[in-house]
């Protein structure tokens, strides 16, 4: 049974940091895209942030490109969203979630498994 759970998330005033962090179990090697998402409040959802772990290939939504850092501990159990300078409109319930293949990772669409969400605040 796959498990995404994600932690980290908070209140934090504009300017400041959080680092997000994704726990991942019961995923096959075929899984091999890691992302965080983010869905705003009356907003759409937005990919933030992925992974292709067989070369380690990252990309950003322009956004958050310079602020945000996704990474993964050694294992690949653990999947983390450094957020730095964050402002108002970070504001969103952030997702960890996992797909299959570089395409999806790229796009940062098409994701089989979803985390229940951790939500994060920014006030100016």
């Amino acid at each position: 049974q796959v498990q995404l759970e994600e932690s980290g998330g908070g209140s934090v005033q504009a300017g400041g940091s959080l680092r997000l962090s994704c726990a991942a179990s019961g995923l096959t090697y075929s899984y091999n895209c890691m992302s965080w998402l983010r869905q705003a409040p009356g907003k759409e959802l937005e990919g933030v942030a992925s992974i292709y772990t067989p070369s380690s290939t990252t990309f950003y939504a322009d956004s958050v490109k310079g602020r945000f850092t996704i990474s993964q501990d050694n294992t690949k159990n653990t999947l983390f969203l450094q957020m730095n300078s964050l402002n108002t409109e970070d504001t969103a319930m952030y997702y960890c979630a996992a797909g299959y293949s570089y395409i999806v990772c790229e796009r940062m669409r098409g994701m089989d498994y979803w985390g229940k969400g951790t939500l994060v605040t920014v006030s100016s």
